[in-house]
């Protein structure tokens, strides 16, 4: 099984991963947990460049390349060998937040950014995408409570209501558009709900 998780910043993706975790060591699957951008050392170093704040100015092509090459590594080094023996992969995010934050919500290259995914994937796609939604109002109040000192926020961390209330839209949009794929799950419930809601949708694929 290959389960993405996805969101606006301040949804609460990788305390529900984290939670998640747990119930597969509880059940004996054999798994890994990893994210992006950053999910190989080569990876790390693209995510430096992608969320520096001081790289604000960094033109949208140019972005997505990044983005894109930190996803060709990934799924060449971690996602694709894991899959082929037998491991779940848990990932924080995958090639539906490029084509939300990148494509969607910015309306650059939306048909070249579904070219070089399709490329970088290697076919690789998950079997199931949680949607953790929440308003973005919310998402950045958390934020600010997590974060209180204003410099420890990557540059998409910083960015206006205004664009996280877009990218919320873009999620929902392409949830809309892959109902098939996408659990759309209330992040505003309270934590152990969310993640009971969460184990309730998966324990059909679980071993017994």
């Amino acid at each position: 099984m290959f389960i993405t998780f996805e969101g606006i910043d301040g949804c609460g993706k990788s305390t529900q991963v984290s939670r998640f975790e747990s119930t597969l060591k509880e059940r004996g699957v054999s798994f890994i947990v990893t994210s992006e951008p950053g999910g190989t050392k080569i990876g790390q170093a693209i995510r430096k460049i992608l969320l520096h704040v001081d790289n604000a100015h960094i033109v949208p092509l140019a972005e997505l390349f990044l983005y894109e090459a930190d996803r060709a590594q990934h799924v060449s080094e971690v996602i694709r060998p894991a899959l082929e023996a037998g491991k779940w992969v848990i990932c924080d995010r995958y090639s539906d937040a490029t084509t939300v934050y990148q494509g969607v919500v910015l309306g650059h290259h939306e048909k070249l950014i579904e070219q070089i995914n399709r490329e970088a994937t290697l076919g690789c796609q998950p079997d199931i995408t949680f949607l953790l939604d929440c308003p973005a109002e919310v998402g950045l109040e958390r934020i600010a409570k997590r974060d209180k000192n204003d410099k420890k926020r990557d540059r998409f961390e910083r960015k206006t209501l205004d664009f996280h209330i877009k990218i919320r839209y873009g999620y929902l949009t392409l949830a809309n558009r892959y109902k098939d794929r996408f659990r759309i799950i209330d992040s505003t419930l309270p934590e152990d709900r969310v993640a009971r809601k969460i184990r309730e949708i998966i324990s059909p694929y679980l071993p017994c």
